[in-house]
């Protein structure tokens, strides 16, 4: 039954949830979203649960895969993989969970079988399915889950809940690198991940420069994440002498990289002092060079970051909870699933400001 979001009223959920029928959001094709109501899902089986979507974030990994450019994606596909939820229906009773529980969702879910999963690195699996990417995600009204992959909060918002998730990249990243109390970090890469990456190496006690070419996102960071120094690199004649500026006469020992840009990839060898570490947490489909030389002389490591741990969820939303982090004003945008389509494309023009845009479903 196709769904004209333009024409049609809005759908009666509870004479909808009686016929079966759910609204459903897919993008089938580069560049094409696709609205219909669909069957809801069936009832979940022992370790699964029905959940009822709350509020879902849009990030760079649906902004490029509506333009063909996210690695991993594969069509037609439901976005939403960053979900504030509602347990709706339990397969089995639950010692952690209860219907009517706002969560978080993690979307990475793992085999559980292969050699990062039996390692303790389900965050990349060899046959990861990361819902809203290879998998179908939540820009639908109802989902099943794994019950191992929602952690409930009495007290967070679906809002927050859904936030959770795009903190949990930076904390990740921020692990990787191993930061060292006092040491000079630089983030480059001012939207959301790179804002979390800031949050997590100022609580790691590094000194933190933030760089971007919008002025603005840097003007939000500083207000909101509380980093002091930042810089515009594409107004900047001499980046790396900025840096040593900032850095007492030295360059940053660990720096990420959260733009997914292969301009500011290849530039940010540049800037990793001796003995310093790199860390990718953007990623692009191109191949990303180097200088050899550079890269020996200064014995530099370099290293990714995928997607988060479970661990990771839950130490964010305890921080979150007790108010350590403040994502209030992360939200800029909000639009409902009615108007999603338009809000989506606008959010993706620079002129916009959207730091986060949030669909709301309740």
């Amino acid at each position: 039954m196709a769904y004209d979001k333009s024409t049609a009223p809005a759908l009666n959920l509870k004479a909808d949830w009686a016929i079966g029928l759910m609204r459903q959001c897919v993008l089938c094709e580069v560049g094409k979203f696709a609205f219909a109501s669909v069957e809801k899902p069936e009832r979940p089986k022992p370790g699964w649960a029905l959940m009822r979507t709350g509020a879902v974030g849009m990030c760079g990994t649906d902004f490029h895969a509506f333009h063909g450019r996210q690695n991993f994606f594969t069509f037609p596909r439901v976005l939403g993989h960053e979900i504030g939820a509602t347990v709706v229906e339990l397969g089995e009773a639950s010692d952690n969970l209860s219907v009517g529980d706002r969560c978080s969702v993690v979307p990475y879910w793992g085999c559980g079988k292969c050699v990062a999963c039996r390692n303790g690195k389900t965050n990349c699996c060899t046959d990861i399915q990361v819902i809203g990417v290879h998998a179908h995600g939540a820009m639908q009204e109802y989902f099943l889950a794994p019950v191992d992959k929602l952690l409930p909060s009495k007290s967070l918002s679906l809002e927050q809940l859904a936030l959770v998730e795009t903190l949990c990249i930076g904390a990740h990243a921020v692990h990787r690198g191993a930061p060292i109390d006092g040491e000079n970090a630089l983030v480059i890469g001012a939207g959301p991940i790179g804002m979390a990456a800031a949050q997590f190496a100022k609580a790691a006690g590094c000194k933190v420069l933030v760089a971007d070419i919008n002025d603005s996102r840097l003007e939000f960071i500083v207000k909101n994440v509380g980093v002091p120094h930042t810089l515009n690199t594409m107004n900047c004649a001499d980046p790396e002498a900025a840096m040593r500026d900032i850095f007492d006469g030295e360059l940053p020992t660990l720096v990420l990289d959260a733009t997914g840009n292969l301009t500011s990839m290849k530039a940010a060898f540049n800037y990793v002092a001796h003995g310093g570490r790199l860390v990718f947490v953007g990623h692009t489909k191109e191949t990303v060079s180097f200088e050899n030389p550079l890269f020996h002389a200064r014995e530099m490591t370099v290293m990714a970051s995928r997607n988060a741990l479970p661990a990771d969820f839950a130490r964010v939303i305890k921080l979150i909870e007790t108010g350590k982090v403040d994502v209030s004003a992360w939200i800029t945008h909000r639009c409902t699933f009615d108007t999603f389509e338009e809000n989506f494309m606008e959010w993706m023009k620079p002129e916009t400001g959207v730091i986060k845009g949030m669909v709301n479903w309740e």
